[in-house]
């Protein structure tokens, strides 16, 4: 036999998918060590990465699984949960995502690869997207302005609280909660306010809130018991004593009942789940949030409003909020970074699609429907508690709940068990007639025998008030009745869809974004039933895959970051900085040490740091950073010995927010822990870490691991976002727990814990399958592969851009870690020339630009992830080369100084239908300044767009369609 003969396990290539995920072959990866004057990866992370941090011992996970064999396992593992039909209701609803919908949106990676849209110019498409899902909001509540979504319910709840005590000209502590609202967006409410100060009541609204001074009030409409009451004279009540009022609302009830909006609310909140987004387990969800006009500046999260480009075309950008955690820092309105984008556009197109008299038929099926349970229930002898309501209802039988349920389960069916004498039933999009008789069987098993449900909806009488039933029109705008037909609609979603930049088109080189691919394989198991259509409150004897995917992944994470124990609760990044911040927090109190409330945070940290730590009833005290872009360590020491008999906690990013690894980053932990305080780590960076180092061994007491960025999550255009935390042993008792689920954290022992920081038990459950899906495929060389060629690929690119750009901070032989900034200050001296306008010039090479000015103004921080091949990488760094030759004819006066391919750019296709070409430059220098263009070109939908004008005339409606049809010329 020849030597070179393969051998079978070979030909298997059982550990295909690590050449699959990384973009550079084995021929690439040594041209660009020897770019680099480097003979191999390990010499580079020799001479790259610190060996104080490098981890004594490799990892040590399951050996790597191919993409089928990933596939199987997940697909016993989903089938080992057992989807019931839920009637537990409680803010989670069965519904049906139209196919075109799932299959040109949720699984098109043109929607669910991109990142949120700072650049408006090349994101067009979702930002129409989003602001129908504002407009569809705004109508449906009443209310005058609404934002583009928040994680979930509960969260939203949370911030109109945090919102409604900055605004309000009370001089209250208290916030008064009904106990008709979801015990889950209570629980959530009382952990945001108690570290802020905030006394959380939960009574009975209509009759205890005239005995307390407060300075806000929630309510849920219709309420978790279903009732539906009339708020009017509530509103008017509290708007009298000096209160402002919040109402979590159910969007499809909405439809049917007078809106919150039309009886004076000021905040409305809740959840777009029901839209045609699946369960999910828990989420990923879009939560909304409207109110008054008069407090936009005050909402948490992004809006997106209507500007107009350098052409006088209508354009969309996001308005106020955008980055403002970067401006205000720990003055921030919020700490939410990350929204649900994909699942908000989701929810928006499902109102597209369906229209005002879709919705009505949908919502008046399910009215209908519950008008006929309850009816029939009552023929059989039961009390149904529930006088007015919508979709759900609360029966009495007292003594039997758990044996009713018990029957209903044996059925397939699942009840709400309120207590031991009720039972809440609810029903939605895809309740069917079968599963009412089935529900009268449970009750009662000659149900059959006597109700018909034919004849019952003749006989049933509405249950609403009049003075409830909604009389206003909704989603009138032209974009709601346009698309009903599936050409017309997936026509509409692929023209949105080719007016945005995403991965399937180019690399997205943000830094601290980590825009790696979201592979295929990754993301196939998050729309099977078993995986979508579970509820987070069925019972756990049918969630049993799921308990093994959150224990299996749990256990990896543990494995890669060295921490002791993970929670998968928080369901974004800011979640998790916020979760780890009250864990350290309450470790301290658990040692009597609860007046530690300093928090130490480097200049150049992340703005959502400081926002997040002020969330958790921290002072913030900044620490300086040197010349090299490293923290200040005499500053640190100098700060922690004098707030030593305070000290909480310092917040850190590894590698830095800089993109170097900074080499007094074990002293400078040591440093922390000897003055009494925990280390968080930012997560951030972790991809340049996983495999070299685990953060607990360098000192870190607790971290957030962004799965969306280096566990393969999409970013999804501006989310879902996952920020699960790891820690150490002695703060795994206080994680996360819930009010609904037992189990969640098993470290407490029935201890005090922080409380639940998002509405579901396990966070954003349903897409955990796709970090599962990377690491199993992965395996410990395959994730140490991945994070060394994404150091190499951040080295090349800062090397080949060096000798034209100046990068600011470097570190250990002068090397980068993932990422490198490059610095335009001087650009800006010489001529003019921002980093907004090489941003903006990029677009005309066909790219999305790095991140602008952070952490440094005027600068732009470059990440390529591994994914990117060399080629990629080239063409990139081709166009940043010969936008600096453009640049240098700007510095050299043979460009004008203003009228130049920089302040022009983007150059967009209206350009073309002027008479005569309007530029001191050639349409060729314009359109195509490199001949690979000419193959396949990228067209801005507008130029470049007008922040001061849209901030000044902030329009955050749809506009007119005569609007769209202007842009379009």
């Amino acid at each position: 036999m020849p030597n070179d003969r393969p051998s079978l396990s070979e030909l298997e290539m059982r550990h295909d998918f690590v050449r699959r995920h990384i973009g550079p072959g084995e021929t690439q990866i040594a041209d660009m060590l020897a770019t680099l004057g480097l003979k191999s990866l390990d010499e580079m992370i020799d001479k790259a990465v610190p060996k104080a941090i490098l981890s004594k011992r490799p990892l040590q996970l399951p050996e790597p699984k191919s993409e089928r064999d990933a596939l199987s396992y997940l697909r016993r593992m989903a089938e080992r949960n057992q989807v019931f039909t839920s009637m537990i209701g409680m803010g989670y609803y069965g519904t049906v995502t139209p196919k075109v919908i799932l299959r040109n949106v949720l699984e098109n990676p043109a929607w669910y690869t991109a990142y949120t849209p700072y650049q408006a110019e090349i994101s067009q498409g979702r930002l129409e997207a989003l602001l129908n899902f504002q407009q569809m909001v705004m109508d449906l509540t009443g209310m005058e302005i609404a934002n583009a979504s928040l994680l979930d319910e509960g969260t939203a709840a949370a911030e109109a609280m945090t919102m409604l005590r900055r605004v309000s000209k009370s001089a209250s502590s208290a916030f008064f909660v009904s106990d008709d609202c979801h015990p889950q967006t209570i629980a959530v409410v009382r952990t945001r306010a108690r570290p802020l100060g905030i006394e959380v009541i939960v009574g009975d609204a209509f009759a205890d809130l005239s005995r307390h001074d407060v300075f806000g009030v929630l309510v849920q409409y219709p309420g978790s018991s279903g009732e539906v009451c009339d708020l009017r004279g509530l509103i008017a009540e509290a708007h009298a004593r000096g209160a402002l009022v919040a109402v979590a609302a159910d969007l499809l009830s909405l439809v049917l009942l007078t809106p919150p909006g039309e009886m004076d609310a000021d905040v409305v909140v809740g959840s777009s789940q029901r839209f045609g987004v699946p369960m999910g387990y828990g989420g990923p969800h879009a939560a909304f949030f409207a109110t008054r006009d008069a407090f936009k500046r005050s909402v948490p999260g992004r809006i997106i409003g209507v500007s107009i480009d350098s052409g006088g075309r209508p354009a969309l950008r996001m308005a106020m909020q955008t980055r403002e955690q970067h401006i205000r820092r720990e003055k921030a309105t919020s700490n939410i970074c990350t929204a649900q984008v994909l699942l908000a556009v989701v929810a928006a197109f499902y109102a597209v699609y369906h229209g005002p008299d879709g919705l009505r038929r949908i919502a008046g099926r399910v009215h209908r429907l519950t008008q006929i349970l309850a009816t029939g229930l009552t023929r059989l002898g039961f009390t149904v508690a529930t006088e007015a309501f919508f979709d759900t209802i609360t029966v009495r039988v007292p003594g039997q709940a758990a044996r009713i349920a018990a029957r209903a389960r044996e059925a397939g069916i699942n009840l709400r068990i309120v207590d031991s004498d009720r039972l809440g039933i609810s029903l939605d999009e895809t309740t069917r007639r079968e599963e009412v008789r089935t529900v009268w069987r449970a009750f009662a098993t000659a149900a059959d025998k006597t109700l018909d449900i034919d004849a019952l909806d003749g006989e049933v009488a509405e249950c609403i008030p009049e003075s409830l039933r909604r009389t206003s029109d909704f989603l009138t705008h032209p974009v709601f009745h346009l698309y009903h037909a599936e050409t017309e609609m997936l026509r509409y979603l692929r023209w949105l869809a080719a007016k945005d930049l995403a991965l399937d088109r180019c690399m997205i080189p943000l830094g601290s974004c980590t825009m790696k691919l979201n592979a295929t394989t990754e993301m196939i198991p998050i729309t099977w039933r078993q995986f979508a259509h579970m509820h987070p409150f069925a019972p756990l004897e049918q969630a049993q895959g799921y308990q093994q995917l959150f224990e299996e992944l749990e256990e990896m994470l543990c494995e890669i970051t060295g921490f002791d124990a993970v929670s998968l609760q928080p369901n974004a990044g800011s979640q998790g900085e916020y979760s780890g911040l009250l864990t350290i927090r309450k470790y301290h109190e658990s040692r009597g040490e609860g007046h530690r409330d300093v928090c130490l945070i480097p200049s150049s940290a992340h703005g959502t740091n400081p926002a997040s730590a002020v969330l958790a009833g921290l002072r913030v005290v900044v620490v300086g950073c040197d010349d090299h872009g490293n923290v200040d360590v005499a500053d640190l020491k100098a700060k922690a010995a004098e707030h030593a008999e305070r000290l909480a906690a310092l917040m850190i990013t590894y590698p830095s927010t800089h993109g170097v690894f900074e080499e007094a980053i074990r002293e400078i932990c040591d440093t922390v822990h000897a003055h009494g305080g925990q280390v968080y780590f930012d997560g951030a960076n972790l991809n340049a870490l996983v495999g070299i180092s685990r953060p607990a061994e360098i000192g870190a007491d607790v971290m957030h691991m962004n799965l969306h960025k280096t566990f393969c999550i999409p970013h999804g255009g501006g989310g879902p976002g996952v920020g699960p935390i790891g820690v150490r042993a002695h703060l795994a008792p206080f994680l996360p727990d819930h009010p609904v689920v037992e189990g969640v954290n098993p470290a407490a022992g029935g201890g005090p814990t922080i409380g639940p920081v998002a509405a579901a038990p396990w966070g954003s459950a349903s897409i955990l399958p796709i970090s599962w899906a990377y690491i199993a495929m992965m395996g410990s060389a395959g994730l140490r592969r991945a994070t060394e060629v994404a150091i190499l690929n951040a080295n090349y690119i800062a090397k080949r851009l060096s000798p034209h750009y100046p990068v600011l901070y470097t570190g250990k032989n002068e090397f980068v870690a993932h990422e490198c900034i490059i610095d335009l200050r001087p650009i800006k001296e010489s001529c003019g020339i921002t980093n907004e306008d090489v941003a903006k010039r990029l677009i005309d090479y066909g790219f999305h630009a790095p991140t602008m000015s952070f952490p440094v103004p005027d600068t732009l921080m470059i990440e390529p992830s591994e994914s990117e091949a060399k080629r990629e990488l080239d063409r990139f760094c081709d166009a940043m080369i010969e936008i600096r030759k453009e640049i240098a004819a700007v510095e050299a006066g043979t460009a004008d100084a203003k009228d130049n391919l920089l302040h022009n750019a983007p150059h967009t296709h209206h350009l073309l239908l002027e008479k005569t070409w309007p530029k001191p430059y050639s349409k060729e220098e314009a359109y195509f300044p490199i001949h690979t263009l000419r193959a396949d070109k990228y067209w801005p939908p507008v130029g470049r767009i007008d922040n001061v004008y849209g901030d000044r005339h902030l329009v955050c409606s749809c506009p007119p369609m005569e609007a769209y049809e202007q842009a379009a010329e």
